[in-house]
């Protein structure tokens, strides 16, 4: 696993930071176990923030790899469709 860069441990920080400050205001809460879950919920938003940033040099899409036999840039090939079962009756009725 890479390590975080700057911009994720950055943005994560923010997010604990501010999101744990937002809702300690907005619950108005004054119990230990009231300030302890808003901070374990503030922890786990700020590490999930830091990790959907993306990395640096880090493909956003994931490539499938090719199968054997196929070039990597070659397409899938296509399958035939099958014609639909009306037209079939009536190409064979006389």
């Amino acid at each position: 696993m890479p390590r975080p860069t700057a911009t994720q441990l950055v943005y994560g920080s923010a997010t604990v930071f501010l999101s744990t400050l937002a809702m300690l205001l907005l619950s108005q809460t004054e119990t230990g176990i009231g300030v302890a879950v808003i901070a374990i919920a503030g922890l786990g938003l700020g590490l999930l923030v830091a990790m959907t940033v993306p990395m640096p040099g880090m493909p956003r899409r994931v490539r499938r790899p090719a199968l054997r036999g196929q070039s990597p840039a070659a397409p899938a090939p296509l399958r035939a469709v099958p014609a639909p079962v009306e037209a079939r009756v009536h190409e064979h009725s006389g």
